[in-house]
């Protein structure tokens, strides 16, 4: 009976288990070396112009949602200053994305 609770927290509450579970992943350039662990990309909503469009090149086969702000971040993760998140695949990045696939700002490619 309880199984559908998780579904009314908010997203936020499975951010600090993103932390235990080292599925978080930092940095466009470990993003890049991370791609065949990669489940989705998160970038901010203050992200430039020029970043989202390379972003948008770079992870085009990966969902990329853009949400939160890098103060926002920071505030979850701890990480100062970045823009772009990775998240490697899992359950739990798979529950994430469940809940900001309506932030999805690149159409879904059909993969097989």
């Amino acid at each position: 009976m309880m199984k559908d609770e998780s579904k009314d927290l908010p997203v936020e509450r499975l951010f600090p288990f993103v932390l235990r579970s080292r599925t978080l992943i930092v940095g466009r350039d470990t993003l890049r070396r991370s791609k065949s662990r990669l489940h989705f990309v998160l970038i901010t909503r203050d992200i430039s112009e020029t970043s989202r469009a390379e972003i948008l090149s770079d992870f085009a086969h990966y969902p990329i949602v853009q949400n939160y702000t890098t103060e926002e971040l920071e505030k979850y993760f701890g990480i100062k200053g970045t823009k772009v998140i990775g998240f490697a695949k899992s359950g739990l990045a798979q529950s994430i994305y469940a809940r900001l696939k309506e932030h999805r700002i690149n159409p879904s490619m059909s993969h097989g």
